[in-house]
């Protein structure tokens, strides 16, 4: 395969799994697509399902994906942990190979103009694909939820969308943007005290002053405090580095780490930098790593 793009979208339904098939069989019946990875959770309420092909095929598996999601989701009744605006809440692609950002740009852009006709769903474009600065933090676009953009959507020129029409039907909206690959994953605290969550996502999150290219979140999930956690650039904030914030935090509050949970795919690197930070290998690099040494000397893919 020349060219090879990756998209990871969000769907706002985590609890009827006869839903998440639906959107996840638009996905995959899609031509020169290959379903990555699939993962729903019942707090939040929300599905992410991650694929990739070729730049064509994954712009038409994602718009097959949104079109079941905004016939399926009525987010009027929805409820759930997460911050969203709509069915389909967040669809970003990434460059995998031979793929650039600025191609990305421009399939999220011809894809949020065709959903905006075809399926009048109000798009608003983030990341690099934004055409305001404004928009380019998806928080900012998600501020105060399907219900806050409902009330001024057809008011407020501040919350205008780039493609759709100016007002949200039980879909809602849908973000549409272009990204590098980022890295979800969350915490879980010895504690059901939501308030302690949210103390310490605000101490170690980049907008609150704490760890560059960190966006977290305070969650009531399982029972358990969850810290909620994105990284947009794990090779300047690693893995291992956010946790470690997150864990200095929680004692400082008489809590404990309980444990941690992965959403998505994750780059073996990240995975690589976050074990050697652990046991502080000085003089570690991707090359004392035996399965990428054997892939690039004999093609060998080693599990």
């Amino acid at each position: 395969m020349e060219q090879i793009v990756e998209c990871v979208a969000n769907f706002s339904e985590g609890r009827r799994t006869e839903v998440v098939g639906e959107f996840v069989a638009a996905i995959s019946s899609t031509d020169g697509v290959a379903v990555l990875g699939r993962e729903s959770d019942v707090d939040h309420n929300r599905s992410v399902v991650s694929f990739a092909g070729e730049p064509a095929a994954v712009v038409e598996a994602a718009f097959a994906g949104i079109r079941v999601a905004a016939a399926l989701i009525d987010m009027g009744s929805h409820t759930g942990q997460h911050p969203r605006i709509g069915a389909a809440d967040v669809v970003p692609f990434v460059p995998l190979h031979n793929v650039s950002m600025d191609d990305c740009v421009r399939l999220a852009r011809e894809l949020g103009a065709r959903v905006g006709k075809e399926l009048q769903i109000p798009v608003f474009l983030y990341g690099e694909a934004a055409l305001r600065d404004k928009y380019r933090r998806l928080a900012d676009i998600r501020r105060g939820g399907y219900e806050r953009l409902r009330e001024c959507i057809e008011l407020s020129d501040e919350r205008r969308p780039d493609f759709g029409p100016r007002f949200l039907g039980s879909a809602g909206a849908c973000a549409i943007g272009a990204r590098d690959i980022l890295i979800a994953f969350n915490v879980y605290l010895s504690t059901d005290d939501v308030a302690v969550a949210r103390r310490i996502a605000r101490a170690v999150r980049e907008s609150s002053g704490g760890l560059p290219h960190l966006m977290a979140l305070g969650l009531l999930v399982k029972g358990s405090a969850q810290v909620s956690m994105n990284l947009s650039n794990y090779r300047i904030t690693s893995i291992h580095h956010a946790v470690e914030a997150v864990r200095q935090e929680a004692h400082s509050l008489g809590v404990a780490v309980e444990g941690s949970e992965l959403i998505g795919l994750t780059p073996k690197a990240a995975l690589a930098a976050t074990a050697a930070s652990y046991v502080q290998i000085d003089n570690f690099s991707l090359d004392r790593v035996l399965e990428i040494q054997l892939a690039r000397h004999f093609g060998l893919d080693v599990e």
